[in-house]
């Protein structure tokens, strides 16, 4: 019997996010090395030293988004906040989480997809807010310089995706499946300056 699609692909997903967390976390520890021995006060150090960094958290953050999710698998959202605090310090998105608890990793999974979207529309910087009430999940995305597709948010409310969606958008792709295999639909609201997606 054939795998499904969606299965093949987060198998691929967790198979290179486990074959590069490694490297990347070797060059993170080769820097702190450097930093140790007197080295790391120079400013091509810091840049690879942070480089390394955000890596490692964009990695750890696509094998939640992008990885295989069990049943029974639980994820803390404290590590989920870790996650997103490291990738966007220093940085023009705003991080306001909302969330306390442990989710399971399905869940876990449709809110970095969800993050991932609303990401999507702060190409210039913003706001990004997480909020968790009950089981319930708002995922928004606030900037005066909003910048949102509306042929990619359609495809969260059921609309048929067109043929060319890029690499950068898979998750629209995958989100409105994931939450299917949960029994969730995603609903979403567009103001001038908020994108607000729910589950």
């Amino acid at each position: 019997m054939p795998h499904h699609t969606p299965d093949i692909a987060a198998l691929i997903g967790s198979r290179i996010c486990h074959d590069l967390i490694s490297p990347v976390g070797a060059v993170a520890n080769g820097m702190e090395l450097l930093q140790l021995s007197g080295d790391g006060d120079r400013p091509e150090v810091t840049l690879i030293s942070d480089s390394a960094a955000n890596a490692n958290a964009r990695i750890r953050l696509f094998r939640l988004a992008f990885g295989i999710a069990s049943e029974d698998q639980l994820t803390a959202t404290d590590e989920i906040r870790g996650i997103l605090s490291a990738i966007y310090a220093g940085g023009r998105v705003l991080l306001d989480w909302q969330a306390s608890g442990s989710v399971p990793r399905r869940e876990a999974r449709a809110v970095t997809l969800a993050i991932l979207c609303a990401e999507h529309a702060l190409p210039f910087g913003g706001r990004l807010s997480v909020k968790r009430t009950g089981g319930h999940w708002k995922v928004s995305a606030e900037t005066p310089r909003l910048r949102a597709d509306p042929a990619l948010w359609d495809i969260l409310a059921g609309a048929q995706p067109a043929p060319d969606v890029p690499p950068s958008a898979v998750q629209f792709l995958l989100l409105p499946h994931h939450l299917s295999e949960m029994g969730r639909l995603c609903t979403t609201r567009q103001t001038q300056d908020v994108l607000e997606l729910s589950f």
